[in-house]
């Protein structure tokens, strides 16, 4: 019970990355409020942390918008009587190329995947430094923060911007021992990714990750929770990569580099 005592918010926790996140910081001892537009979703990964022992919300929350985001973190603070542990991991996805990318997709994607982090962190910010306890604020990032996307540029943007703010926040935050930082999954299962995952992807997945593994998403949440704990208490504006070694490895499949 690592987290024994502590209070979380997970955004986007009602399905995929985002309910195994609530559910492992659950199982380490914290109390977890789940911040999603899918109600039912969302009401049944809290109905599943209660029945753990600890106390769930569910909150209708669209986290691109500010005054809602404002109104979820007080109901979390009302319901548990402070806060300690904000995930910021729900976003969205869109497909094109950038030149073909409308002014509403790319508004909408920077809103969901980036704005809502500033909105978050900041609502949260102000309380963990009222509280004068310290505290975590983990952004969920991804490979495609390093690696090119093609047809995902505005996510790209928003996971290359939510490094870049992270690390800023972690050196203002840094006086009040909060400690800010990213987790960047590789290829994962889950409800929106799996159906992608055709018999060619794997097979160039394999080829490209040398562990030759889709991770599911309990392997991410578990670097999560470590950058919750204590264990962790001396990283601050980092990215913590979990993916089977696909950003690292730079060798040529099947090449062979020296001549008979």
């Amino acid at each position: 019970m690592r987290l024994a005592n502590k209070n979380a918010i997970v955004t986007g926790g009602a399905a995929g990355i985002g309910k195994a996140i609530a559910i492992a910081l659950a199982n380490e001892g914290a109390n977890v409020a789940i911040a999603d537009v899918q109600m039912a979703k969302a009401e049944a990964v809290a109905a599943e942390i209660r029945a753990l022992g600890r106390k769930s919300i569910a909150v209708k929350c669209d986290v691109g918008d500010s005054a809602q985001v404002d109104s979820m973190v007080a109901q979390a603070v009302a319901a548990f009587g402070g806060v300690h542990i904000l995930v910021n991991n729900a976003a969205i996805i869109s497909d094109g190329s950038f030149w073909e990318v409308s002014d509403d997709t790319w508004n909408r994607l920077i809103r969901n995947n980036l704005s809502s982090v500033f909105y978050c962190s900041r609502a949260v910010a102000k309380v963990l430094i009222a509280q004068k306890q310290g505290g975590r604020i983990i952004n969920m990032s991804s490979i495609h923060a390093t690696l090119s996307e093609p047809s995902a540029g505005p996510y790209t943007a928003a996971k290359g911007g939510i490094e870049a703010f992270s690390r800023t926040m972690a050196t203002e935050l840094a006086p009040y021992k909060v400690n800010v930082n990213c987790v960047a999954p590789g290829a994962t299962y889950s409800e929106l990714t799996t159906p992608m995952y055709t018999d060619s992807v794997k097979e160039a997945l394999f080829q490209r990750v040398p562990m030759k593994e889709i991770a599911q998403p309990e392997w991410i949440a578990a670097g999560v929770v470590f950058l919750a704990c204590d264990e962790s208490r001396y990283m601050t504006g980092q990215v913590l990569t979990i993916d089977g070694g696909y950003v690292m490895d730079g060798s040529l499949p099947g090449a062979k580099y020296w001549t008979e």
